[in-house]
């Protein structure tokens, strides 16, 4: 039997009904046996400075990081805003990156998919979160690389995965499952 690692999911998208959540729910109903995916919430984050994380931080810098430090593995999944990611997301990853030496990214085996009502499936966000990963020291799948253009077609009316995504998103969190498993051994 293998074992059950817990995701944290950091959705970049503050919005309730954006399409980033919904993907990320659906990923939770599509995983294998060994992830159980949760999202962490950042939508309550303050701007991270470092003159209020002292001695006595923020009640959602510690509960964040608390939750991020708790998982087994992160996956992020976030639009793209000017070719780069949301600014709650940056702000989450640098409020989990702090104090300095005390980063809960570090070691936890990441991926990310990119969601996007746009034909390129927000490339450019996907790419600059890899590049946050390196300094963070998140191992992240590379392959399969996971950009969801088009999205806005990816859900019915009712909110229902359209069924024509759903393989797609399978073999996607069907690899992050055997990734996770690789590298938490």
């Amino acid at each position: 039997m293998s074992n059950v690692y817990n995701v944290a999911v950091v959705v970049g998208s503050l919005r309730k009904a954006s399409l980033n959540r919904k993907v990320a729910l659906a990923l939770a109903e599509l995983a294998p046996a060994n992830l159980k995916l949760n999202i962490v919430e950042i939508g309550d984050l303050p701007l991270y400075n470092e003159d209020i994380d002292g001695d006595s931080p923020p009640a959602a810098y510690r509960t964040f990081r608390q939750q991020v430090a708790s998982s087994d593995a992160v996956l992020f999944v976030t639009p793209e805003y000017n070719r780069s990611v949301p600014a709650p997301l940056k702000n989450a990853i640098d409020v989990g990156s702090r104090p300095y030496g005390k980063s809960v990214w570090s070691g936890k085996p990441g991926a990310v998919i990119s969601v996007s009502p746009g034909a390129i499936g927000g490339f450019g966000a996907n790419q600059h979160l890899r590049q946050s990963f390196v300094f963070l020291n998140v191992p992240c799948m590379q392959q399969p690389e996971a950009y969801l253009g088009g999205a806005g077609s990816a859900f019915d009316e009712a909110g229902k995965l359209n069924e024509s995504v759903r393989p797609f998103l399978q073999g996607f969190i069907d690899a992050y499952g055997q990734w996770v498993e690789q590298h938490k051994k």
